[in-house]
């Protein structure tokens, strides 16, 4: 039997008084995971960040994307910015730390990117201003964060808060949510990739008497074209 008021106990309390308001965010969580499966199986991609241990969660997450949490499956395009240490550290030599994110995301977001920024607090420099970028370029900005109100949670599109003061607690339910949200993907996946529609043939007009073809299948060998006005061909 643990002492009461032992670390352990504690740190379990205040974990146990966070996990019954999280459980209130299942709609959001499944309403990401199937938007994120959307949009990565059509080509789009997601962008983390985070500092710290935030760092450390956000690279967690693009590790089960970029392998997998369950089944084998296609791999999806996701990338931690932390983890681009010579990208990170000639920005931050450069323009300042403030700018190490939000540098990386005008070169990598595209419209209908997603970006999602962790914080515990909400408001680092370097987060905001990368959400502002986003903002710029077209991208769909998510935050993990502790407590609302926080500049982060306000400056994005969505947030998901997890309310609790202790910093630990919140890191370890933006774990938890990490994993629920790759678990949502790959439940809506196959939906997903159903969706995606195929290119189609490519329709190549016939050349007009006298010109080349601009398009039709790649031959081979050595091609010789005898155009003495009636427009033949032959190939060797």
């Amino acid at each position: 039997m643990m002492p009461a008021g032992s670390l352990l106990d504690t740190h379990v309390g205040n974990l146990a008084a966070a996990l019954t308001p999280y459980r209130r965010c299942e709609p959001q969580l499944a309403r990401w995971g199937a938007d994120l499966a959307h949009r990565l199986a059509g080509g789009g991609r997601l962008l983390v960040a985070g500092n710290g241990g935030s760092a450390a969660e956000a690279q967690h997450l693009t590790a089960e994307l970029v392998g997998r949490l369950h089944d084998d499956r296609q791999p999806l395009s996701a990338i931690a910015l932390h983890a681009e240490t010579s990208a990170v550290t000639a920005i931050a030599n450069d323009y300042g730390y403030d700018a190490v994110y939000a540098r990386q995301v005008r070169a990598h977001g595209r419209p209908g990117d997603v970006l999602l920024l962790l914080s515990t607090s909400g408001a680092s420099p370097n987060l905001l201003a990368a959400a502002h970028a986003a903002r710029e370029v077209g991208l769909t900005t998510w935050a993990l964060t502790g407590p609302v109100p926080n500049p982060l949670a306000d400056v994005c599109d969505e947030a998901l808060a997890v309310p609790s003061a202790d910093t630990q607690v919140v890191q370890e339910l933006h774990l938890v949510t990490s994993h629920l949200l790759c678990e949502y993907l790959e439940q809506e996946l196959p939906a997903a990739l159903a969706a995606v529609v195929p290119a189609g043939p490519v329709s190549v007009e016939p050349a007009p008497a006298g010109r080349l073809p601009s398009g039709g299948p790649v031959r081979t060998g050595v091609e010789v074209v005898l155009d003495g006005g009636t427009g033949r061909q032959v190939d060797a």
